[in-house]
């Protein structure tokens, strides 16, 4: 296999609040199994991620708090890295863009960015109204108004001033209906202020071209943004009446006292963290350039849906707009396009007797990562989330099932069989693969099975499709189980010494390739059946997953226990 070159991104976080298995299962846990299966065929990648700290909502969390936005901001990067450590999720490089160590550079390329567009035209200068507070004595950023959503097919309350969670548009925060400030609960009124606006409408006949190109991109976030270009793009004003974020730098008195729009400078922050962890690296300071303005780097985005009209629109127009050359992709040297902009639904959550609903920090209905590792292991999250990936629709977790699923799956199925030969290996082969002298057809059958689903779970990750990759390879635990139910060498070993070798010697095989298969998606659970087969991890490799494992090749230690049986009652939820 050539090796390829990848820069991966998982979506900023807003810095001011703990993560749940939501924002896990939406963006970041299918961009770590991605990322951990290129490494392992060998590809080079960069995988990019960290805090958003900038904007309204770092603003308006640390009011509800009482501390400055700058403790807030650091506390919650802070937690976010151990809950994505926690997991196994392991970027190079998690930043933030308000952070100490990464707000200089941060605060240069997004300003460079917002002067590349300027010079070339894409923004324009106007008056406008904004919604002000006049008992806050401010203008309202729009996630300080809530209100109804305008649009008449949705009219869902709760929508904020910049975008309807229920409907996923873009609000104009001067047509909600019925709006409230967040801060003093008025009803704000419109005064005049003036905003730079990047014109998405000159740039909806590239983008839409672009877009056409990306037919293997999943239909929901195609589909979404070609129909948002059908709708007709609106200018978006990319700066706020804010203190908090990078000041918008122009040399014009309208612009004193105003940021960029935290979804301008966010996307920014992919780059800038980049370049941040090339000068970690030693390398030249213009060495990020190199995965940013290469065609041969493939830039890949993971998302939650939410974030689905920045990702596929604004960014994109961004990048469009700094191009010198009238190709849509850009020249060898200027900023390239995603590759693909994978988005996966929200995940819900359903409570033990009680009906579906949408995870909640207010309401309390959410599964904290941080509080979840006190008291359990990350691989069944990992697997659990996985299995129930809301890659084309909305899914939900459900106590029982997880439960269900990590005894049922976990445990009894592919635990099982990786212990089932482990005492006649210690006992009659000393810890080594045993001569295969008796091979039958059953033997090849299950051989030819299992190291098949190198390539078809290899297709299915290339296409990001994460469930059934995993699926698969359940199905090939599930075929081992068989295999040795049928052949049954605790009973072969009194009767048969080469039938019982040969079957030990076929399970050694499949589970070598299962446990290569298996670690991107359970990288704890991956290791531990990689130590108890001896191999080093330089040779746990994709490539190397359907190698032999000679015999008289010398296992590990038996593995330790890979999976713990779970109870409903271990999450002190009641039915």
């Amino acid at each position: 296999m050539s090796c390829r070159r990848f820069l991966v991104t998982g979506a900023l976080p807003y810095s001011n609040g703990r993560l749940h298995i939501g924002h896990i299962a939406g963006a970041y846990l299918p961009a770590d199994i991605y990322v951990r299966y290129l490494r392992s065929r060998g590809d080079d990648v960069r995988f990019i991620c960290g805090s958003d700290d900038n904007g309204v909502a770092a603003l308006k969390s640390a009011k509800e708090e009482g501390r400055p936005v700058e403790e807030l901001t650091a506390h919650y990067n802070a937690s976010q890295r151990r809950a994505f450590e926690g997991l196994g999720i392991l970027f190079d490089i998690y930043g933030g863009t308000h952070q100490p160590e990464y707000a200089k550079l941060h605060e240069k390329l997004s300003q460079d960015f917002f002067l590349k567009i300027h010079a070339k035209g894409f923004f324009t200068k106007k008056s406008t109204r904004q919604l002000y507070d006049v008992q806050a004595n401010m203008f309202l950023p729009d996630r300080f108004v809530t209100g109804i959503c305008h649009y008449p097919d949705c009219g869902k309350p709760n929508a904020y001033g910049d975008q309807c969670e229920s409907c996923g548009r873009n609000i104009d925060p001067l047509l909600l209906k019925e709006p409230k400030s967040v801060l003093t609960g008025t009803k704000p009124e419109p005064r005049e202020t003036v905003h730079w606006y990047l014109r998405l409408d000159q740039l909806a006949p590239k983008l839409e071209s672009w877009l056409r190109t990306k037919r293997d991109w999943r239909p929901s976030v195609l589909n979404f943004a070609l129909a948002q270009i059908a709708g007709g793009l609106p200018e978006r004003s990319m700066t706020r009446d804010l203190t908090w974020g990078v000041p918008v730098p122009l040399d014009d008195p309208d612009a004193k006292g105003k940021t960029l729009y935290v979804w301008f400078d966010a996307p920014i922050g992919y780059v800038s963290f980049t370049a941040a962890l090339c000068a970690q690296r030693g390398e030249p300071a213009e060495q990020y350039r190199a995965w940013w303005c290469d065609p041969d780097c493939k830039i890949i985005h993971f998302i939650g849906e939410d974030n689905t009209i920045f990702h596929a629109l604004t960014w994109p127009a961004m990048l469009l707009a700094t191009h010198d050359s009238a190709s849509i992709q850009g020249e060898k040297g200027e900023y390239q396009l995603p590759w693909n902009v994978v988005a996966n639904s929200f995940l819900n959550i359903q409570f033990p007797g009680k009906e579906e609903e949408k995870i909640s920090k207010s309401r309390g209905t959410a599964i904290w990562i941080e509080e979840y590792l006190k008291l359990f292991d990350p691989d069944p999250l990992r697997y659990y989330l996985t299995a129930i990936a809301p890659e084309g629709q909305r899914t939900a977790w459900d106590f029982d099932a997880f439960v269900e699923r990590n005894n049922s799956e976990l445990i009894a199925t592919l635990g099982n069989f990786v212990n089932r030969w482990q005492k006649i290996v210690t006992d009659d082969y000393g810890r080594k693969v045993p001569q295969p002298t008796k091979t039958a057809d059953a033997d090849r059958a299950v051989i030819a099975e299992v190291r098949g689903l190198v390539q078809s779970v290899a297709d299915d990750l290339e296409a990001f499709r994460f469930k059934s990759a995993l699926g698969r390879i359940m199905d090939g635990f599930r075929a081992c189980n068989r295999f040795i139910d049928a052949a049954a060498p605790w009973k072969s070993r009194k009767t048969d010494a080469e039938q019982c070798a040969t079957t030990i010697y076929t399970c050694i095989q499949c589970t070598r390739t299962l446990g290569v298969l298996l670690t991107p998606f359970l990288p704890f659970a991956g290791d531990k059946i990689r130590a108890s087969l001896g191999v080093e991890p330089d040779a746990w490799t994709w490539n190397q997953a359907a190698d032999e494992l000679p015999a008289g090749h010398a296992l590990g230690p038996v593995p330790e226990i890979l999976f713990k049986r779970l109870e409903l009652k271990d999450f002190a939820v009641q039915n």
